[in-house]
């Protein structure tokens, strides 16, 4: 095969390799690997290929048959937050906040699409033409998000967020300078004592991490019901935990299972707490509900500008799932909802809480909020980096959650 370029052998090895494996069971890794060792070791001697260069085609055909090709080196790489795939030959990866392009490319699109394939089908997801969007998931748990021809115009889009190995706790939150020890000492009451809170931000703000390391405080006697569209929270210290994931319809017939199915079946598993990883439709309604029944310490995530947008959002969204008028929706709120902590991502790429507001509630219709904490920016250094602190604002109106829990201080609060 010397008269063939390294592609059109790696190509042509791989058919062979696929060939020899059994698919009528679950074939390890280590036998994928035999059958690829015997497959290069196997090759003539006239293809004049080095060891150096077998191990690298060993390492190659590996990736390519088993796992994510050449994105199996971004995907392992922990430093690697983001890897973005606009088609074969764009594939950008962020990096410490930073975004730049990647020096490597898919051969062709077969091969992008045989990736995405594999991803989605360990997911239990179909993606095709006439279903060509989908969220996934890894098996280390990083979210993949899909979208194919004909919706996608340059080709096979393939965007994964890779989450840390460990999850980022409350500590590490504030090693990062992303909340300061006071603020999350006063988060941490709220949570045991069951106060609802809902997390804000917009795109790359770190919702989810810091659902996350909120998640902490949560009293490990409690059970807790975890509902999200790709599995991404990594709750740890709850024995007691239930894990649901919502399902696409396909063409096979399987119905779909939302969000909002989700958290109504969830309400008969006699839950303590809920946590809907985000909402982003009607949804909202059923969120509001179960706040609202009994539910105290429930916890969600949703896209917004600020503390205040989020709530013009969450109506809206609740005008999505049922036809209702305003005033009633805004009582539901102000209801269930006690506080809001929302965070940014700012110009130098640090992601930090910006506000935590209580909701007070209604006057003449209108929402009342009460800033708890907000974040003062104080210049920059030398090397661009946004200095500041996040400064307590005011007091807490509703303290009545504290003092049954105990853990009322006024000198805190």
């Amino acid at each position: 095969m010397s008269d063939v370029k390294d592609g059109e052998r790696a190509t042509l090895l791989k058919e062979e390799i696929i060939s020899r494996i059994d698919m009528s069971r679950d074939v390890s890794d280590d036998e994928i690997r035999d059958i690829i060792r015997d497959t290069i070791y196997g090759m003539k001697q006239r293809d004049n290929i080095s060891l150096a260069e077998r191990e690298e085609l060993f390492q190659l055909l590996f990736f390519e048959v088993r796992r994510l090709g050449i994105l199996e080196e971004l995907v392992a790489d922990s430093s690697v937050t983001e890897i973005m795939v606009n088609g074969t030959d764009d594939i950008f990866i962020e990096r410490n906040g930073m975004i730049s392009k990647w020096d490597k490319r898919f051969d062709s699109e077969e091969k992008l699409r045989s990736v995405i394939q594999q991803i989605v089908a360990k997911s239990n997801r179909v993606v095709n033409e006439a279903s060509p969007i989908v969220d996934a998931r890894l098996e280390n748990g990083a979210r993949v998000n899909v979208v194919m021809n004909p919706v996608a115009i340059n080709g096979p889009i393939l965007t994964i967020r890779r989450f840390p190995d460990d999850p980022i706790s409350m500590k590490d939150l504030i090693g990062f300078s992303s909340i300061t020890p006071e603020a999350a000492e006063y988060l941490k009451r709220l949570v045991i004592s069951g106060y609802n809170i809902f997390v804000s931000g917009g795109t790359g703000s770190g919702k989810t991490t810091f659902l996350n390391a909120l998640s902490e405080f949560i009293p490990s006697t409690e059970r807790l019901v975890t509902i999200e569209d790709s599995a991404e929270l990594q709750i740890r210290g709850i024995d007691n935990l239930v894990s649901l994931e919502t399902r696409n319809a396909n063409v096979e017939g399987l119905k779909e299972i939302s969000i909002r199915d989700l958290i109504k079946t969830s309400l008969r598993m006699r839950p303590d707490r809920i946590i809907v990883g985000e909402i982003r439709d009607g949804a909202a309604l059923d969120f509001l509900s179960a706040a609202n029944t009994g539910h105290d310490g429930s916890l969600c995530t949703g896209h917004a500008n600020s503390a205040k947008d989020m709530l013009s959002r969450i109506e809206t969204m609740v005008l999505m799932g049922m036809d209702l008028p305003l005033p009633a929706i805004r009582r539901q709120m102000a209801s269930a909802i006690d506080i809001i902590v929302h965070l940014g991502r700012l110009r130098d790429k640090s992601r930090k809480v910006l506000e935590i507001t209580e909701m007070i509630g209604l006057n003449n219709g209108e929402f009342v909020l009460n800033p708890l904490f907000s974040f003062a920016e104080e210049g920059e250094t030398k090397r661009g980096l946004i200095k500041g602190n996040l400064k307590k604002t005011g007091k807490l109106s509703f303290t009545e959650k504290l003092q049954r829990c105990g853990l009322y201080d006024k000198g805190l609060v």
